[in-house]
């Protein structure tokens, strides 16, 4: 007997070093290497394609001046740009005066993280973050390649690192946003009348270079950034991956200056971390900077006219003027974000929404105002968002989305004859949206269900957020519902088809 039991225990402890063997050889083969062929093979995580909705924030010395734009850290530096003006006449000239002396008067002194994902959580976001490094050169992080950073100026914080406990202990998912390909030409370094030129402040302002001309230009600058200024990129990038473990690592575009030995570099090095922590993780792109598939496909300010098979992103500000705060900013109505938010998910798409916190840490109130309302709006709305997919159609009606690059300007406001569809990933329910409210006792007629043998099979209708019933047809010319006396919400309503 003890001898039958010594071999089972022996048969036991062979099966687990065999499995843990052909465990760590899986392992070693799904490691990502630095191909477009290797890193193609890792899969947009689930939660991504499930989360939809997603918060982050331009915040850093350029929110100081509070004036225009975020890009004021360059144009300050433009001869003849009205911020150089503007600059000039507020705090002297720039050879006494430049961009490292806002650093100081970014202190974050009312900042408070925890209070920072509550509000995210509030507005029903299932991922957030913030810009750990804009085009200014300036890291929000506490960064041992750099002093040039949150931690040992300014704030005296690790603004990451203190964000990124406060969001994953919300139950959030971390983001990290970066932008650093464009300092490449930001500051005029070898204008001598500036302090840009200096050398001692190389750390903040780059190398000296004999471009600044290519900022805002889709052109390739000459030269292109040498390996010096790629590496440094990558090794910063890759230090707020290692320090902080970012869900998702979102990028600017300009990707494409650099040599895509670093793009693939971060790839691989980012892809197989998520191997070693165990967890789905995700990177976005714009324009063609990326191999299809290699990544998520970002557009800014703008989105897709038609639905598509793969995910993706757009990100957009509260702000039609700004990514950063700014003293008189053009904020964009709840209505205007729900709708866009709505068209976007129809589509296969997930929202990223920018805010701009004030340099001290507080959130302007009209945005938290914004905020609230979204979330308002998703905790009666939120089923037929969160964890849906699109439907055999996206929607109907006469507004038409105009797609490119900063486009949204050119997407009118939806009305209730703009109807989008979602459907549940199980495909028991038919999620219909009006982007509008059509007014109590009007019937609407959707003409992308009708009666036949193609049609759903339609078990039960409701409008979600109203009790009791409502009144409803499905003939060869549609499906027509009679709207209820008062809706939850004017900016959007939905209706929930369960299907047989």
């Amino acid at each position: 007997m003890k001898n039958t039991m010594m071999a089972i225990v022996v048969i036991f402890w062979v099966f687990i070093a065999l499995s843990n063997a052909k465990y760590i050889q899986c392992q070693e083969e799904e490691r990502y290497n630095s191909t477009w062929h290797s890193v193609v093979q890792h899969q947009d995580p689930e939660w991504f394609r499930d989360a939809k909705f997603g918060i982050y924030c331009h915040w850093g010395p350029y929110s100081v001046p509070a004036y225009e734009t975020e890009w004021y850290s360059h144009s300050m530096y433009v001869s003849g740009h009205k911020i150089r003006k503007h600059h000039v006449e507020t705090y002297g000239p720039l050879s006494e005066f430049g961009y490292k002396d806002f650093i100081p008067m970014f202190k974050a002194e009312k900042w408070n993280p925890d209070e920072w994902a509550h509000l995210f959580k509030q507005a029903g976001a299932r991922f957030a973050g913030m810009v750990v490094e804009h085009a200014d050169g300036f890291a929000m992080w506490d960064s041992e390649l750099t002093s040039w950073d949150a931690k040992d100026m300014g704030p005296e914080r690790d603004l990451v690192g203190d964000l990124e406990k406060a969001i994953k202990q919300s139950g959030l998912k971390f983001i990290a946003t970066y932008h650093r390909q464009w300092l490449y030409g930001w500051y005029p370094t070898l204008d001598p009348s500036t302090d840009a030129s200096l050398p001692e402040y190389a750390g903040l302002y780059g190398a000296p270079l004999p471009i600044s001309a290519f900022v805002g230009s889709r052109t390739f600058p000459e030269p292109l950034p040498d390996a010096t200024f790629s590496k440094e990129w990558l090794e910063r990038i890759q230090e707020v991956v290692d320090k902080y473990e970012p869900d998702l690592v979102w990028f600017d575009n300009k990707l494409d200056i650099l040599h895509e030995k670093y793009r693939l570099d971060f790839l691989s090095h980012y892809y197989n971390k998520g191997l070693e922590w165990k967890k789905d993780v995700a990177v976005t792109y714009k324009h063609e900077e990326f191999y299809p598939g290699a990544g998520i496909l970002d557009l800014e300010r703008s989105r897709m006219s038609e639905a598509r098979e793969f995910p993706w992103l757009t990100d957009d500000s509260v702000d039609w003027k700004s990514w950063g705060y700014i003293s008189n900013p053009e904020y964009k109505t709840a209505n205007r974000l729900i709708d866009a938010l709505v068209d976007i998910v129809s589509k296969n798409g997930c929202l990223l929404l920018n805010i701009p916190p004030k340099p001290d840490g507080e959130i302007p109130l009209a945005v938290r105002e914004l905020l609230l309302k979204i979330g308002q709006w998703l905790e009666v709305n939120g089923e037929a968002i969160y964890e849906t997919r699109p439907w055999e159609v996206y929607g109907e009606g006469p507004s038409r989305v105009v797609e490119g690059h900063l486009s949204e300007r050119q997407n009118s406001d939806a009305t209730y004859e703009d109807i989008r569809f979602t459907r549940s990933k199980d495909n028991k329910a038919l999620y219909v949206f009006l982007l509008g409210w059509p007014g109590a006792g009007e019937t609407v007629t959707v003409q992308s269900l009708t009666a036949g043998s193609q049609s759903p099979n339609i078990q039960s209708l409701e409008m979600l957020g109203v009790d009791g019933s409502i009144d409803w047809s499905l003939t060869d010319k549609g499906l027509s519902i009679r709207m209820p006396e008062k809706p939850p919400f004017v900016e959007s309503v939905c209706f929930k088809l369960t299907l047989q």
